[in-house]
């Protein structure tokens, strides 16, 4: 079991995540501790304010919500009671057994998980402290794998890690869902799961989710106010429909919020980055040349997703990283001289044109059967077939007359003789 814990500032951002999966028909509530009445029943005011009730009592606390969530391994299929039980347990054993939380249900991955929802302020308006979450979880996962009898993490290797944790990006279609919910349900995973440390960065998550950020034009009044707005991509990457303002989302992706998230990102990222470039390395020392498809291809199984910036001209001229499994992402000039656009170009297999024209089969219309017997000199190219330039030249130079038949010769006109025509008188 893998466990993570996010702190947040928005219940209402948390809320809205797991209620807009359960819409999706991608999510179940299966748990609602510390909430009166059929969970069934509940609509999302009354899960909000039972929350806001608490957090009504410290508003100076900015950091009052946790989303945790437990991730199991695709070979585990646990029914709702046993999620329950290891929900109820986790929370107890880090301290937030007395807290009202809410357990989803997340069918939406290869791997089953839940997503638990609460807060730190309790109910004599105390703030349980946030900076001991991550040893305190570690201690109760390790337990709760013992007593449920699940895959431990620490026995996992890379490629189960991957499988458990990198899920193949659910990309968001034009006209599916309302645009505002499609953009709010990526904008919170991304900013709340993901390190990035540029706008660049951070739009290279989002395109692998059919979603892009957009400040528009150096000389429009919205890029010199720092203002950001959203849209959806079409199949071609293009943006399609109303863009959205980044104030208008739950998450908050301001820019200026962002630029704050990218400086605390730059450490963040650190413990990731020689784990990213061991799984890079392992692509391109599979083979000694590679496509840049069999390389793009490669490392989606290893959960990285590359995108190439290039020119008009199809010059590339930059590349990223963006690793769904640790959930960083890192320019190749980042990660090192050898992991930059030219570097990992140079690597790729470059075919010649003439070793591409050597694999083409013949036409049809090029293939001359053995039986056949011509008397005129005619030219059989292969696509690939290599030619005598001297024979080329001089069978172009015999006339061309098609048929192969003798040439018909023309008669002579026979001259008539000279005769006096003198009349004699």
């Amino acid at each position: 079991m893998v466990a993570r814990i996010i702190p947040g500032k928005t219940i209402r951002g948390a809320l809205h995540y797991n209620e807009n999966k359960m819409e999706q028909g991608e999510a179940s509530l299966i748990l609602a501790s510390g909430f009166a009445g059929d969970i069934e029943q509940m609509t999302f005011n009354q899960k909000l304010n039972r929350f806001k009730h608490l957090l009504e009592l410290r508003p100076e606390v900015g950091t009052n919500t946790l989303h945790i969530s437990l991730n199991f391994h695709s070979s585990e299929q646990l029914d709702n009671f046993t999620l329950q039980q290891i929900a109820n347990r986790y929370m107890e054993k880090i301290g937030y057994g007395d807290q009202p939380f809410l357990v989803y249900r997340h069918d939406d991955a290869a791997h089953l998980h839940v997503h638990i929802v609460t807060t730190n302020i309790t109910a004599q308006g105390k703030r349980i402290e946030l900076h001991n979450n991550a040893f305190k979880s570690e201690g109760a996962r390790k337990e709760i794998e013992l007593e449920f009898n699940l895959v431990k993490a620490e026995a996992k290797n890379l490629q189960k890690e991957a499988e458990l944790k990198g899920v193949e990006p659910q990309k968001v279609n034009y006209g599916k869902l309302p645009t505002k919910r499609a953009i709010s349900n990526i904008l919170t995973a991304v900013t709340r799961d993901y390190k990035f440390t540029s706008l660049a960065e951070f739009n290279a998550i989002l395109k692998c989710f059919n979603v892009v950020a957009l400040r528009g034009g150096e000389d429009t009044p919205m890029y010199k106010n720092k203002g950001l707005m959203f849209s959806m991509l079409d199949e071609k990457g293009i943006p399609v429909g109303v863009p959205v303002k980044a104030s208008s989302f739950y998450a908050r992706p301001t820019l200026k919020n962002l630029e704050k998230k990218f400086a605390r990102n730059l450490d963040k990222r650190k413990a990731y980055k020689a784990d990213l470039k061991q799984r890079i390395d392992l692509v391109l020392n599979a083979k000694a040349k590679i496509s840049r498809e069999e390389f793009a291809l490669q490392l989606k199984k290893q959960g990285i997703e590359v995108a190439f910036r290039q020119n008009d001209q199809g010059l590339v001229f930059g590349i990223t990283f963006v690793d769904h499994c640790s959930k960083v992402v890192f320019k190749g000039s980042d990660l090192g001289k050898g992991y930059g656009a030219k570097a990992i170009t140079d690597r790729f297999r470059t075919m010649s044109k003439a070793n591409i024209q050597e694999n083409k089969p013949l036409l049809k219309s090029q293939v001359r059967p053995e039986s056949q017997t011509i008397s005129q000199p005619e030219i059989y190219l292969s696509a690939g077939g290599k030619t005598n330039f001297l024979e080329l030249l001089l069978a172009k130079s015999q006339p061309e007359y098609g048929t192969g038949m003798p040439r018909r010769r023309k008669k002579r006109k026979k001259r008539r003789p000279q005769m006096n025509q003198e009349l004699t008188l």
